[in-house]
């Protein structure tokens, strides 16, 4: 399908694969586009567009609200200039518009993206072999970062590394950077939350029984090494000093408590598991879990991460969960 110019900035066209090659400049969240411009995507009539859309909506799959935005667009008509108020959609309309058109891009389209989604269930990874391609020296040096954060001997796998690679892209920093500990953030979320021992003591065994009932983890899966293992690991999380606690924001308690759950190893087994559980238990009752960012093959490659680094080079790595989970204000 021939290219389709949009202003002066986003180019949108649909590749043989079905792929649909969105360009942009680093400034645009998301992409919008007119009625007219998504029927030419898809290869079909404008009606069509709208009934689907109608549809969409109908079912509650997406709310109008969020995905419409009226914006003002200058065209020319018999030699005059016209400005015009225009519905455009954003992206997550568009994509599932391309779910619900019959057409032969359309068809292409969700090839492609089955084919995609299907990398994602089951490697837990895709990759976009042309992006990596053109820029194939960067791609090299963000999988050296993550390597180099590693100590010698550390077995975490490609997968895992990629998937790094990929949770680290909107808040990417230098090596130069992690080497001296200074990150943008330490966390903004300065709200309390309500965590004690018993809370996440009951949470964690509800885990056990629930993994145990599924044949998910054998019996000592989960059993506490020494009696308030967790209850003060709990109280290094939230300890204050002159009536300030000492991890003021949220995403530092949590990365904290992520940290210690996973490197102090208070369960005779299931220490990553259980780590990665509380870190997202933590977040949940803090209201700042990102689902979209942290995934499940996210948080297993950050919390294998976390258990393998280098104990001295902890200020560092919680430093960098940190700023990975701190939501840009």
């Amino acid at each position: 399908m021939k290219q389709k110019k949009i202003g002066n900035q986003i180019v949108i066209y649909q590749a043989k694969s079905g792929a649909l090659e969105l360009r942009a400049d680093a400034e645009q969240d998301t992409f919008w586009l007119t009625q007219q411009q998504v029927a030419q995507i898809f290869n079909v009539q404008k009606a069509a567009i709208s009934k689907h859309v109608k549809n969409i909506f109908a079912s509650g799959e997406l709310e109008e609200h969020s995905t419409i935005s009226k914006m003002e667009t200058v065209q020319k008509e018999g030699g005059r200039t016209i400005k015009r108020s225009v519905e455009h959609y954003n992206l997550d309309l568009v994509l599932s518009v391309g779910y619900r058109v019959n057409s032969k891009q359309a068809t292409y389209f969700r090839k492609w993206a089955t084919k995609t989604l299907r990398q994602y269930i089951v490697g837990g990874y895709a990759i976009n072999k042309q992006r990596i391609a053109k820029n194939y020296e960067q791609f090299l040096e963000a999988v050296a970062t993550v390597k180099q954060i590693l100590p010698p001997g550390a077995t975490i796998d490609t997968e895992s590394v990629l998937e790094l690679v990929n949770l680290f892209t909107d808040t990417w920093f230098s090596l130069d950077a992690y080497d001296k500990g200074m990150f943008v953030t330490k966390g903004v979320t300065k709200k309390r939350v309500a965590l004690t021992a018993e809370k996440l003591e009951k949470s964690l065994t509800e885990l056990r029984t629930a993994l145990i009932e599924k044949g998910e983890a054998a019996e000592h899966f989960g059993l506490v090494r020494d009696v308030g293992s967790v209850s003060g690991i709990v109280g290094n999380v939230m300890q204050s000093f002159g009536g300030k606690d000492v991890y003021e924001t949220a995403e530092g308690k949590a990365a904290h408590l992520l940290y210690f759950m996973v490197k102090n190893h208070p369960f005779v087994d299931g220490n990553k598991r259980s780590g990665a559980y509380s870190f997202v238990w933590f977040l949940r009752q803090a209201n700042i879990l990102d689902v979209f960012k942290l995934t499940p093959p996210a948080l297993t490659a950050l919390t294998l991460l976390v258990a393998e680094s280098n104990p001295k080079d902890k200020e560092k790595v919680v430093g960098l969960v940190t700023a990975l989970i701190t939501k840009k204000v």
